[in-house]
């Protein structure tokens, strides 16, 4: 098991001048952490990559898709640019010496249509992602996709809608994974949901309800450790919680209240959580 902090409890924008706090991670306890990629500057991530290498930090990455850039839209061009958009993003990837990238890669964050996926947009999803596959297979990058709840979008919300996704497109560079705060929205059984997307799932996040520090909440972290471990999971662990230090990242998760004292007592908290209820579940 690797243990995992995503860097969007304090920044969107990760750079050389975060060293201290990337140290000081480090110094908690966790093996890496998870860097967002939202802009698209091939140069300061292979920069970021070195330094996180002099540190001894391992990394994931984490971005989302846009409406200029949507994989499901009905615009041949925009889909066109998705496919584009997301090679970029495998190629600032392996610049970072990431392996693995996750994210509603599937569709447009927040942006909704009326009424659920169609027949055609489920089809131009797996065209765009396939088209992706193949340049991530050759920059050794898995792309991970992650299902939301359906505040946040409406074309995969369910981790057996995402595995049965995962699976038709049937390409060994994209998989899915498992994130406890959607999970606890959308799944009827926390079991089941794990069961049934296990075979596809490469990465976890670990995230409280109200998207602060794990174990404080009511998410039902037990089922979640105890099934995680019947299934032989061992890949990545990632705890994702935002706060209010970023007022637009606030503003799109819709956090308008502090949630915990300090990110310092999230972070070692969270890590503890993690370790004790992992090696403590049966």
């Amino acid at each position: 098991m690797k243990y995992g902090l995503n860097m969007l409890l304090w920044t969107t924008d990760v750079n050389d001048s975060h060293a201290p706090l990337l140290e000081q991670i480090k110094a908690w306890g966790y093996d890496g952490v998870e860097l967002p990629i939202f802009e698209l500057d091939l140069p300061k991530f292979k920069s970021l990559g070195k330094q996180l290498d002099a540190i001894g930090l391992e990394r994931t990455a984490v971005t989302v898709s846009t409406p200029e850039a949507n994989p499901i839209s009905d615009s041949p061009a925009v889909r066109q640019a998705a496919v584009d958009r997301l090679k970029q993003v495998v190629d600032i990837c392996q610049a970072a010496g990431v392996e693995k990238i996750c994210g509603p890669l599937h569709s447009a964050l927040g942006q909704f249509s009326g009424q659920g996926p169609t027949a055609d947009e489920w089809k131009w999803c797996k065209d765009t992602l396939t088209q992706v596959a193949g340049h991530a297979q050759q920059a050794g990058v898995t792309l991970v996709v992650e299902y939301l709840n359906r505040f946040e979008c409406y074309f995969l919300n369910s981790a057996a809608d995402t595995a049965r996704f995962v699976k038709e497109i049937n390409h060994p560079n994209i998989r899915m994974m498992y994130d406890t705060f959607h999970a606890n929205i959308e799944e009827k059984s926390i079991a089941e949901a794990i069961k049934t997307c296990a075979p596809v799932t490469v990465h976890v996040h670990i995230s409280e309800n109200d998207r602060s520090t794990p174990g404080e909440g009511h998410v039902d972290f037990a089922t979640t450790f105890k099934t995680l471990k019947e299934v032989k999971y061992d890949g990545w662990m990632v705890v994702e919680a935002f706060g209010l230090a970023l007022p637009a990242l606030a503003a799109a998760t819709k956090i308008w209240r502090r949630m915990f004292p300090t990110e310092e007592h999230l972070a070692r908290h969270a890590l503890e959580f993690m370790k004790s209820n992992w090696e403590g579940s049966r």
